[in-house]
């Protein structure tokens, strides 16, 4: 058991390190740890014989819901929204057109079994969140046409409709018996796992409103759970767990919860941890002397899926919308095989279902001739193709919830004895600080959002904004953009408050505005919020 730990540890720290490497050379990190797998494995120097692919596909599983889940708990509505209807044609009709390209391609020339051919078509129909997210993050890509978006929701979003397809081609395969049930397994896979991510996420909101959680460890641990639910809950009446994930995390990463800003940190971590874990098991369970035998299909078809099959689902979809030739071809690069397509291979590989092809070492080639050539290439294709959008209203962070526009602003603590002049007294009868609002009145166990005719009380402690950063713990901020068209342009900030929160700065600009309740909000100001 001890050396098995200290051995854990050795290959989490080695990671770390490769991933330090992989970023100055330019490689993608999740390659490095795929690397360090193989090393590690029963061909490389460390000869850890491993072929255990049934224990690989649960724990890979387990971290792909957390992967998909932050996929979308970290996607910004608000700036994802413009995108959201050419990201869900690429992520369901240009995922099915990928599988079929690929299909038609595997069976009319490489000649393989008809379902077979559909069926790694189907594996490998899916872009890599994972890697994505990474890329886009480190490199900072700032793209334009809200293309950093429209990638982050199609890889978010597109590993539910490869599994639904790959589930379908193994089903098909058993033959007709496992097939009766065939319609309605698709809407199983597509309505439950709706179904199951939109009542998760309700569940978890009305707990989260009603309920406090005491510390953002136990908000953390209650998120897990909730994950975790979020799969299996519909998973157990045949739904798409992975679908019903990622929907939750989008819901809830758009909502105003508690500690977000620390269950982003935590989640980072999570889902960091998770990819090391999966892409070194990946790595490790397989064996690089049988990857020449599935060299030359695996490289056939990786060219093909390349440079024909995604490109041309890229144009089936982008094209009606009157998409620029370059942001297409950026989308179509953009489009990196990674580890679901191995676990999804995995699952073929222990399905009952005869296969007479290495699908997982043929899939597992072509991930990897994926992520060296697109995912070390991607920086260059978009500054090539002119797709670098390096304008003050364009940054690549504001597409993921975690972004938080720094402002000058800090919280500051005031105790009210009870001899104080200010007992008894309405707040909108009290001469505050200048460019200073007054937030949140903590009376005993009690947090109170004040309004101008809340009476200050003895022994209050109040907590008012003022310019210049710093964190208050126990407050929450919540920042909106208000957008050309909205409907609050042009409205006073009075008639735009509910009672629950408190607006206590605007952004306008290069200017910081503390405002109250006569400030008229203007279009691309950016609001924030305290609750």
């Amino acid at each position: 058991m001890t050396f098995y730990l200290f051995l854990a540890a050795i290959v989490i720290i080695s990671c770390v390190i490769f991933n330090l490497i992989s970023n100055k050379i330019g490689v993608p990190t999740l390659l490095a740890f795929i690397v360090l797998g193989m090393l590690f494995g029963s061909d490389g120097l460390g000869k850890i014989y491993f072929d255990d692919y049934v224990f690989t596909e649960q724990l890979c599983t387990i971290a792909l819901i957390f992967i998909i889940f932050y996929g979308g708990f970290g996607t910004r509505w608000n700036q994802a929204k413009p995108a959201s209807t050419k990201a869900v044609l690429l992520s369901s009709i240009g995922t099915l057109l990928t599988a079929g390209f690929v299909g038609v391609f595997c069976y009319y020339i490489l000649d393989l079994e008809f379902l077979e051919s559909f069926l790694i078509g189907a594996v490998i129909s899916s872009t890599d969140a994972a890697s994505v997210f990474s890329i886009l993050r480190f490199k900072k890509l700032n793209l334009k046409y809200n293309t950093a978006s429209l990638l982050e929701l199609e890889s978010g979003s597109n590993d539910p409709f490869a599994y639904m397809l790959t589930v379908i081609m193994l089903i098909l395969m058993q033959g007709f018996e496992a097939s009766t049930n065939f319609t309605y397994m698709i809407f199983a896979q597509i309505v439950y796992g709706i179904l199951g991510g939109l009542i998760v996420a309700w569940i978890s909101k009305a707990l989260l409103k009603h309920f406090k959680i005491s510390g953002s460890g136990f908000n953390a641990i209650f998120m897990v759970s909730v994950a975790l639910m979020a799969y299996s809950m519909p998973m157990l009446f045949d739904g798409n767990g992975y679908l019903s994930a990622y929907l939750t995390g989008i819901i809830l990463g758009n909502s105003k919860i508690s500690h977000k800003a620390e269950l982003v940190n935590f989640f980072d971590g999570l889902t960091g941890l998770m990819q090391i874990l999966l892409f070194f098991f990946l790595g490790l369970l397989s064996f690089p002397t049988q990857l020449p035998e599935v060299a030359f299909p695996g490289l056939c078809i990786a060219i093909f899926l390349t440079f024909i099959a995604r490109p041309l689902a890229v144009a089936t979809v982008l094209t009606p919308f009157k998409c620029p030739l370059n942001q297409q071809l950026l989308v179509s690069w953009a489009g990196m095989r990674g580890a679901a397509s191995i676990v999804f291979a995995i699952m073929a590989v222990i399905h009952p279902a005869t296969i007479t092809n290495d699908v997982f070492h043929m899939v597992f080639f072509i991930v990897l001739f994926s992520i060296l050539l697109q995912g070390s290439l991607l920086p260059l294709i978009a500054k090539k193709l002119e797709m670098i959008d390096n304008g003050t209203d364009t940054d690549v962070m504001k597409t993921f919830t975690d972004y938080m526009e720094e402002v000058t602003v800090q919280f500051m603590q005031l105790s009210v004895p009870a001899e104080h002049q200010w007992v008894g007294t309405k707040i909108k009868d009290i001469v505050l600080p200048p460019d200073s609002l007054l937030v949140l009145i903590e009376r005993g166990e009690d947090r109170i959002i004040p309004n101008g005719d809340t009476e200050i009380a003895a022994d209050d402690i109040l907590i008012l904004s003022g310019k210049s950063p710093r964190k208050d713990d126990g407050i929450n901020l919540h920042e909106q953009l208000i957008e050309t068209g909205s409907d609050w342009v042009g409205e006073k900030i009075s008639d735009i408050s509910s009672g629950e929160e408190r607006n206590i700065l605007i952004r306008r600009g290069e200017d910081v505005i503390i405002p109250n309740g006569n400030t008229i909000l203007r279009e691309k100001d950016l609001l924030l919020s305290a609750y």
